[in-house]
């Protein structure tokens, strides 16, 4: 398999937030918020492997600005590493002022995917080849997340954590 770059598997997502999708303060569901990011991954997980793909984790949001009523929201997703089987997708969360046009972050998001066969048995990916510097620190990150959350799962033993003691030592 050819290794890909983070940019192959990039899903850009624009929306508009209607009025059934807010909550009493006329700001975004987050599970409405979730649920579009779920799709944006599952899009740049696809496009990465070419393969059926499925949720395994949601290993990070952060809602750090409410999304308003009438705001427009770009999602943009990208692979952030290739495992074996499993891949990282950062996703990061836009809005957009509705006069002047200037998009500021306001969430942002780590999924975990699996690529499947048709009987639902994970297959083998292809390698990720980061480029850019962002591309590059969220693929070095991504080891350590994955490692944290093995341990946490009680899946790795933390001595077996390389990546992680490499931070203390």
């Amino acid at each position: 398999m050819t290794a890909k770059t983070p940019e192959q598997s990039k899903t850009t997502m624009t929306d508009l937030v209607l009025p059934s999708e807010t909550n009493p303060l006329n700001n975004l569901f987050g599970g409405e918020l979730l649920a579009r990011m779920d799709r944006a991954a599952s899009i740049a997980a696809r496009r990465h492997s070419r393969r059926i793909v499925v949720t395994a984790s949601v290993n990070h949001v952060a809602f750090n600005r409410s999304v308003p009523l009438g705001s427009v929201v770009t999602i943009e997703a990208k692979v952030s590493r290739a495992f074996k089987t499993s891949m990282e997708v950062f996703l990061d969360v836009w809005i957009e002022d509705r006069e002047s046009g200037e998009r500021t972050q306001a969430n942002e998001a780590i999924y975990t995917f699996v690529a499947v066969d048709e009987t639902g048995r994970p297959v083998s990916i292809p390698e990720l080849t980061p480029e850019t510097s962002l591309e590059k620190t969220r693929f070095d990150g991504a080891l350590r997340r994955k490692q944290l959350s093995l341990v946490l799962a009680g899946k790795m033993k933390a001595n077996d954590a390389t990546e992680l003691k490499a931070l203390f030592e």
